[in-house]
């Protein structure tokens, strides 16, 4: 997730569909740059959702998100794996 306003802002999240997705990084400024930059060298899709890059950086590295993110997480995760799939 990145928030692209004034101040970046980058959230990744790791989910193996197990239990719920855990943030894995975050950051803002440089930190979210490197983020953002690392997962592109990846392939990895990324999401601009600037209120689900906020809330999600509440959360502590780690952890699982709260019930109250599942839906937007959701609508995330199946919007990457419509991209991999249009990626092969």
């Amino acid at each position: 997730m990145t928030d692209q306003d004034q101040h970046s802002k980058a959230v990744a999240l790791h989910y193996d569909g197990g239990g719920a997705p855990r943030v894995t990084a975050k950051g803002d400024g440089a930190v979210a740059d490197q983020i953002i930059a690392t997962a592109e060298e990846h392939g990895v899709p990324i999401e601009e959702n600037a209120a689900l890059a906020a809330a999600l950086g509440t959360i502590e590295l780690e952890d699982e998100i709260p019930i109250e993110l599942y839906q937007a997480v959701a609508e995330v995760i199946s919007y990457v794996m419509r991209s991999a799939d249009k990626a092969r």
